[in-house]
């Protein structure tokens, strides 16, 4: 078996202003980054990875910070595995809260469809709520470095929405096409 390697940034940053040290653990975050402790965390070794924190290095040194960058690996695979444990777990609450957004959202249309609200208004903003979960979706991905568990489960969550907003979409079709159809009546 090959021995994970990982990117270890240590680092220190005056603690005010608090808006650079925030910015600096934005950033770590964006990038999948898992925390060791404060100031200490740890992303796969890769080419990318070793771009962006050499330039968060050069940030933090420009705030008057401390940073040191370094390749690691693990004594053993119970070390490996706890870390890949600790990288999924992130990816984990990130694909729950997604699920949980699903899952507001089938109960959302199911709402609107017991209401009969169909109107193109509606269609376009659940368009644009689908679209985002899509997006979303594809961000967490981006981070998810060792396969999380929830990332099916999201997935099909994902496949199920769009099902749903078909649905929907035909439903408001319909309904349109009724209205327009439908005799206008006229007062004398």
């Amino acid at each position: 078996m090959k021995t994970l390697e990982w990117l270890l940034l240590t680092y220190k940053v005056p603690p005010e202003p608090a808006r650079k040290r925030i910015a600096v653990w934005r950033k770590l975050k964006g990038m999948g980054a898992v925390y060791i402790q404060g100031g200490v965390c740890l992303l796969p070794k890769s080419d990318d990875h070793l771009r962006r924190l050499k330039t968060l290095e050069n940030e933090i040194a420009e705030m008057d910070g401390e940073a040191v960058l370094m390749t690691t690996a693990g004594l053993d695979p119970r070390e490996e595995d706890k870390i890949v444990r600790r990288f999924n777990a992130d990816r984990d609450e990130e694909y729950k809260e997604l699920i949980s957004k699903c899952e507001a959202f089938e109960k959302e249309i199911a709402e609107e469809t017991r209401v009969k609200h169909f109107t193109y208004a509606e269609l376009e903003e659940n368009e644009q709520e689908v679209a985002k979960f899509k997006t979303w979706f594809t961000k967490i991905g981006k981070n998810d470095f060792y396969a999380a568990p929830l990332a099916q489960v999201a997935q099909e969550w994902l496949t199920k929405c769009e099902g749903i907003l078909d649905a929907y979409a035909h439903n408001v079709f319909a309904a349109q096409e009724e209205n327009a159809a439908a005799p206008s009546s006229k007062a004398d």
